[in-house]
C-alpha cells in the first residue's frame, strides 16, 4: 500500500466541551514543550521522510499552541512528510484563537487549507455546546482566513438541545454568507465519557427528537446543494475543487502515517493507534518506548468489509471492479446475504458499476454499516 497521508494529533485546548470525547488535555501548557519532544522523537522512528500529499494538523486545537511552538511543530511534520507537488496541508483552528501572529505562521509554513471549530453562529447555542467563543470571533477569524489560504472549512452541528430548525437554517445561511469551501454537518452526538452524556442521564439536557435531527439534516442537503455545494459524504458537502483530500484517503482506505496522542495510523496493512493519556503518551515517547496501545492486523475479508462501509459513506459509491481490484473480493460473495434485503428496501441502489446508498438509506446510513461488519 502506498501512504500519502499524515497526521498529526495536537491535544491542547483552553477547554474541554461538554460533547468531546476526543484526546484533549486542558490547562496544561506545561507539557507543550515535553509534547514538542515527544513528537520530535516518534518522527524519528520513522527512520527517513516520507513525502506525502495531505498533511493533516487536527485535535485537540492545533492553534492553541503559541505561535513559536506552532511553527516548530509545523516545520517538524514537515521535515519528515514533505509535500509533494499539488499538495494539502490542514490545520484544524478554534476561532478565538485566530491572531494574526498565528495565520502568520501558518502561512509561513506552507498551510493552504484551514479547519474552523465554528459549530454555530448563534451565541446561545454556542453558550449550551460550551464553546469559548462567539459569533463575533467567528465573523473576524473567517475574515481573516478567507484571503490567506485557498480553502476555507467549518464544522457545523446540529440537533443542540433547544435549537430550532430556524435556527439551524439560519446557521446554514451565515456560513453560505461567509463564502466558506466547505462544511462539515454533523447531528450533536452523546458520547459516553463526555460531560453531556452524563448530563443527559440526570435529565439536565434534553436532545431534540429524532424527527426534528432528520428535518434538520434533510435541511442541510437541500440548502446546500442549491447553493451549489457538492454532498459528497454523508456529513460533507464542498464546493467544486474543495473536498478535504485527507479524509478521502480514510473513506476510500488509503493508508495514513499519524503521531501524537491517540493518533491512529493504518500502514502496511496494521492499524495502530497511540495512547490516548497524553501523559502517558509522554512517559513512553521520552522513555523511548512505543506509544502504541492496540494494534491489529485485520484479515482480508475483515479489511475489505471496512473498506466497503467506508466507501458507502461516499456519495459516489463504491465501484465493484475497483472494489475487487483492490480487495480481491467481490462485493456480492462479502456481503450478499446483506445486500438483498438493503437494495430491497430500497436503502442502497445498484446502478451496474457502483454501489451506493440511496436518500432513504443516507438518512439512517449508521444503522446500516453494523449489518456489513459484524460478518467480520
Amino acid at each position: 500500500m502506498s501512504v500519502r497521508a499524515a497526521y498529526i494529533h495536537v491535544p491542547f485546548c483552553a477547554r474541554r466541551c461538554g460533547y468531546c470525547n476526543f484526546t484533549v488535555v486542558t490547562g496544561r501548557d506545561d507539557l507543550i514543550e515535553a509534547y514538542l519532544q515527544a513528537v520530535a522523537r516518534e518522527l524519528s522512528w520513522l527512520g527517513c521522510p516520507h513525502e506525502v500529499d495531505t498533511l493533516f494538523f487536527g485535535g485537540g486545537t492545533p492553534t492553541h499552541l503559541p505561535p513559536d511552538q506552532l511553527r516548530r511543530l509545523l516545520r517538524l511534520a514537515r521535515d519528515w512528510f514533505p509535500l509533494a507537488d499539488e499538495y494539502e496541508a490542514t490545520v484544524e483552528a478554534n476561532p478565538s484563537d485566530v491572531t494574526a501572529a498565528r495565520l502568520a505562521v501558518l502561512v509561513e509554513c506552507g498551510i493552504n487549507r484551514v479547519s474552523l471549530g465554528v459549530q454555530s453562529f448563534h451565541d446561545a447555542k454556542l453558550a449550551v455546546l460550551e464553546r469559548d467563543h462567539r459569533r463575533s470571533d467567528v465573523e473576524r477569524a473567517l475574515s481573516s482566513c478567507r484571503d490567506r489560504f485557498s480553502s476555507v472549512a467549518i464544522d457545523l452541528i446540529f440537533g443542540t438541545p433547544g435549537e430550532s430548525l430556524a435556527m439551524w437554517q439560519a446557521d446554514l445561511q451565515h456560513a453560505l454568507d461567509a463564502g466558506v469551501d466547505h462544511i462539515s454537518a454533523y447531528g450533536l452526538t452523546y458520547e459516553k465519557g463526555a460531560a453531556f452524556w452524563s448530563r443527559r442521564a440526570r435529565g439536565q439536557l434534553v436532545p431534540v427528537s429524532e424527527e426534528a435531527e432528520l428535518a434538520m439534516y434533510e435541511t442541510a442537503i437541500s440548502t446546500l446543494r442549491q447553493a451549489g455545494f457538492e454532498h459528497y459524504e454523508v456529513s460533507n458537502f464542498a464546493r467544486p475543487g474543495h473536498r478535504s483530500r485527507h479524509n478521502q484517503t480514510y473513506w476510500r482506505g488509503g493508508g495514513y502515517y499519524a503521531a501524537g496522542p491517540g493518533a491512529a495510523r493504518y500502514v502496511d496493512g496494521w492499524r495502530e493507534t497511540n495512547h490516548r493519556s497524553t501523559t502517558a503518551y509522554l512517559r513512553r515517547v521520552l522513555a523511548g518506548r512505543s506509544p502504541v496501545a492496540e494494534r491489529e492486523k485485520l484479515d482480508a475479508a475483515a479489511s475489505a468489509r471496512e473498506r466497503l462501509v467506508f466507501g458507502l459513506r461516499m456519495l459516489e459509491g463504491v465501484a465493484y471492479d475497483e472494489f475487487s481490484r483492490h480487495t480481491g473480493f467481490a462485493i456480492r460473495d462479502l456481503v450478499g446475504e446483506q445486500l438483498g434485503p438493503l437494495l430491497e428496501a430500497g436503502l442502497l441502489e445498484d446502478s451496474g458499476s457502483h454501489l451506493r446508498l440511496t436518500h432513504r438509506g443516507l438518512v439512517i446510513s449508521d444503522s446500516i454499516w453494523p449489518r456489513f461488519l459484524e460478518q467480520a
